[in-house]
């Protein structure tokens, strides 16, 4: 029941606005009303209430004209801060869902929804009665608008402008190129406070109160220079207060020539005295068309917001007709399809983005480029797609066109049959006509930003699969680029090579806990044809795996609720629903050769968009070049280690009384074979070799001297041929290569171990960099002298040196990515070496090794350019226990 007290306080309020109008007891009249509230607020300028306000008289007037089966009167009052809306029936029946504790009732009760409604959305409800009627009112408040906010209505014929409580006053100030007042009229005077002596001379900006509203850059300064300027902003009057006001700038000329603006202000609420018209007002006389939505079609959405705009359409459409649906399609760029952008009153299986052929085809869109109506679907089967197994009879469709160009298509569905004529098909053309300029503005806006999207990012997606050959994270960049910009879950399969099946390689979904569940599902399945044809092609099998999937998980449901299998079964379900929409595959070709497949999906709700397949193909071409070369450069990085692996010894002889440890590092990724390498072996008994060497340069060439180097020095010195004569006939077999020979340092030596725990070495070095010998006294000296590289001279006459090692001695031996470590102008060098190893007494071969490792890491701070093998050899020392 009414609340009395808020009743009285609502009727002393003052009524600055007042619109009415009557709707017969018919089907129409609810879509008639819906409109009529709609565009009355909206002229009104209080757009943020037209939602609330059209559900609750739809309601309410549906109560009247359906349920009580009698006319309805529409009464809308505008008063200082609420809106008013009463819904009057010739129907006085006083009861009223009313119960105990103020409860409306059930919420599925036929009748009594519109006052469950009211309760939830009107700040003020109630219903009064008369002998002969029923008054159901409601009241919104108006929301405290701040200053600066714009907003547009329509145009609205006399009998629906606001009335005025006092003279209108239009304030007009002239403003000069400078910003400061030079006019000031008697209404301004009057409206803000100012005689003219005081504001003349001055800056209007000191009395504008110029709203800072986010992403609009204009500020009052260039609103001023602007042609032609209209929105509110704010001037501060004498007593203090912010009077918000609607102002028209017209830049003009001056007697002088001189520009200056003429700014006419009103009251923010008396807007509609300056309020440029946006579309002609309908002609005196002409019947209700100010409640009709054709008047105001699309009201004004934001010129950027081509979804918004597209679905106030099919809204204002459907009312318009009293339809029971309406769809708006748009046609591609190169017309031969239709492709669904907006539906309402269409279940949730008519997907968005969908697309119908214009002109061939069995399920062609044959009434596209013509008005057309359908009487009876039922007769014509297949004429609308989009319209197929919805359960609507009849439909009037009218083409979007813009210059002799077709744009689109917007339709108008109802249950019945035999609902329209050629009468609503003329007013849905008509209004078409109104709104295809907007649309199409809006569509090339969006097309625009999409072009400008994709180039962004396929230019960010190039740079970051450029920066990787690794195949895993090539896979893993792939998957992350696509989900979810351009899909919900993707996966990638790959193929070895032509002989073998494709591989699923990896699965990412936007919802990390579906991932194992998806990835389930496309392994129980075969994967998709490797067809090389370009292009984007749908693969209904993981939808139909789904599909199967969710009717054996609900039986299991039904059979089993209280099951400890219930939570898989919802795994199922859920994982079923993720794939159950639309699949798409695209072919991974690189250097004509398919090497996998991309694999795109989509929630059941939406169909791919043509630009993001176009953007997926591009996508596509560049991420199968980068996993192929992840994959050739994963190939020549195993062959090349292999061969390195090959170059060096398999493992290390253990000799006698004498500890030896080896410490290689390979400079780059891995994927140069050759340069430094060492070995050491046994010659006969109680005889070991061992040799560390470095050859020019890196790549297979190097890689050939290293192999002819180590597997010579082994034959040669089980031959029994001595240190110089191993390395004279291996300077030899080098230089007969020819072109192919390099020049190689190498270090060479025999040691035989001792009883006494000594050691006598044989040693010959050969441009290499000079052994070092550590004493358990610190001191460190070398253990050879340098004599000639090998490779480049033919007559070698080299010598051998005999070096004895006491207990506890360290020999230790590099390659020259030790001693040429480099910081900038420093280098490690022989000296730097030498007093590291002098810190290295008493620690083992391995402890040495490291040490010395960890010091040449830390000489600087850019990762070593060269290779780097460290040979340590130290006897132990008697246990004199």
């Amino acid at each position: 029941m009414a609340e009395p007290g808020v009743e009285t306080r609502t009727r002393r309020a003052v009524i600055t606005a007042r619109a009415t109008a009557s709707f017969e007891p018919v089907g129409r009249s609810v879509a008639a009303a819906r409109a009529f509230v709609r565009d009355t607020l909206q002229g009104w300028g209080h757009p943020e209430l037209v939602d609330d306000a059209v559900v609750l008289t739809s309601e309410l007037v549906t109560n009247a004209v359906i349920h009580a089966g009698t006319s309805a009167e529409v009464l809308c009052l505008r008063s200082d801060d609420s809106v008013r809306v009463e819904v009057a029936d010739r129907y006085p029946e006083r009861e009223i869902p009313v119960q105990s504790g103020h409860s409306l009732g059930s919420p599925d009760r036929e009748n009594g929804r519109g006052l469950l409604l009211c309760a939830a959305l009107a700040h003020r409800w109630g219903v009064d009665y008369s002998p002969t009627r029923k008054h159901v009112w409601f009241h919104l408040d108006l929301p405290q608008r701040p200053v600066g906010t714009r907003s547009a209505g329509p145009v609205l014929p006399d009998a629906l402008l606001p009335v005025a409580e006092t003279r209108v006053r239009v304030a007009v100030a002239q403003i000069d190129r400078g910003g400061t007042i030079t006019a000031w009229n008697e209404d301004a005077e009057e409206l803000f406070g100012y005689g003219s002596d005081l504001v003349i001379g001055k800056p209007l900006g000191d009395l504008a109160a110029w709203p800072h509203t986010p992403g609009i850059g204009t500020g009052l300064a260039e609103a001023l220079r602007l042609s032609r300027w209209e929105g509110s902003y704010g001037i501060r009057c004498a007593d203090g207060r912010v009077i918000p006001v609607y102002a028209s700038h017209l830049r003009v000329r001056d007697t002088q020539g001189e520009p200056s603006t003429v700014c006419l202000l009103v009251r923010e609420h008396e807007r509609a005295v300056l309020q440029t018209p946006q579309r002609p007002v309908a002609e005196p006389g002409s019947e209700s068309r100010a409640a009709d939505p054709f008047e105001v079609f699309i009201g004004s959405p934001a010129p950027d917001d081509l979804d918004g705009l597209l679905q106030r359409t099919v809204e204002r459409a459907r009312d318009m007709l009293d339809g029971d649906a309406a769809f708006l399609l748009l046609a591609t760029d190169d017309e031969t399809e239709l492709e669904v952008r907006a539906t309402t009153g269409l279940p949730a299986a008519r997907q968005r983005f969908a697309r119908v052929p214009v002109e061939t085809g069995a399920s062609r869109y044959g009434s596209a480029r013509m008005p057309a109506v359908h009487e009876d679907l039922a007769a014509v089967p297949g004429a609308v797609p989009l319209l197929e197994g919805t359960g609507m009879r009849s439909v009037v469709t009218v083409p979007l066109k813009v210059e002799g160009r077709l744009t689109g298509s917007l339709g108008v569905a109802a249950e019945s049959a035999n609902r329209y004529s050629n009468e609503e098909a003329l007013r849905l053309q008509f209004a078409a006509d109104r709104i295809a300029l907007a649309v199409e503005s809006a569509r090339l806006g969006e097309l625009e930003r999409l072009r400008r999207g994709s180039l962004s990012f396929l230019v960010e997606a190039s740079d970051l699969l450029a920066g990787t050959l690794d195949r895993d994270q090539t896979l893993a960049l792939m998957a992350q680029m696509t989900v979810p910009t351009l899909a919900t879950w993707c996966a990638v399969y790959t193929i070895a090579d032509q002989a073998s099946d494709p591989y699923l390689s990896y699965v990412l979904h936007e919802d990390e806990d579906r991932i194992d569940g998806l990835k389930a599902l496309l392994s129980s399945i075969a994967p998709p044809d490797p067809v090389p044809t370009p292009g984007a092609r749908v693969w209904s099998a993981p939808g139909d795996a789904a599909h199967r999937a969710a009717l054996t998980a609900s039986v299991r449901a039904l059979d089993h609720p209280a099951s400890p299998l219930s939570s898989g079964i919802d795994t199922t379900l859920a994982t079923a629903s993720a794939v159950a929409g639309e699949t798409v595959v695209l072919p991974l070709v690189a250097r004509n050769r398919v090497i996998g497949m991309l694999t795109l999906g989509r929630p059941s709700e939406d169909h791919f968009r043509q630009e993001i397949l176009e953007l997926a193909e591009d996508l596509s071409r560049r991420a199968a070049l980068a996993l192929d070369n992840a994959r050739l450069y994963s190939e020549r990085v195993a062959i090349s280690q292999s061969l390195q692996r090959s170059l060096l010894p398999p493992g290390l002889p253990v000799i006698p009384g004498v500890e030896v440890d080896v410490i290689y590092r390979a400079a780059g990724e891995g994927n140069e074979v050759g340069g430094d390498f060492y070995d050491v072996f046994p010659i006969r008994d109680d005889v070991y070799g061992f040799a560390i060497g470095d050859v020019c340069g890196t790549g297979p060439e190097a890689a050939a001297v290293t192999g002819l180097a180590r597997h010579a020095l082994r034959l040669l010195a089980r031959e029994g041929f001595g240190g110089p004569a191993v390395l004279e006939r291996l300077n030899a077999a080098i230089l007969d290569e020819g072109a192919r020979s390099r020049f190689l340092t190498l270090l060479y030596g025999e040691m035989r171990p001792q009883p006494d725990g000594s050691a006598i070495l044989k040693v010959v070095c050969a441009g290499h960099p000079l052994p070092l010998r550590l004493r358990p006294d610190g001191t460190v000296e070398p253990a050879a002298e340098p004599q000639p590289l090998l490779g480049v001279m033919e007559d070698l006459e080299l010598y051998e040196q005999t070096v004895t090692l006491d207990p506890g001695d360290v020999l230790l031996c590099v390659t020259d990515g030790v001693t040429e470590r480099r910081e900038g102008t420093r280098m490690l060098g022989d000296d730097g070496l030498a007093e590291v190893l002098k810190t290295c007494t008493g620690l083992t071969a391995g402890a040495v090794a490291s040490r010395v490792l960890r010091a040449v890491e830390r000489f600087a701070q850019a990762p070593a350019s060269d290779d780097m093998a460290i040979l340590a050899m130290r006897l132990r020392e008697p246990d004199h226990n």
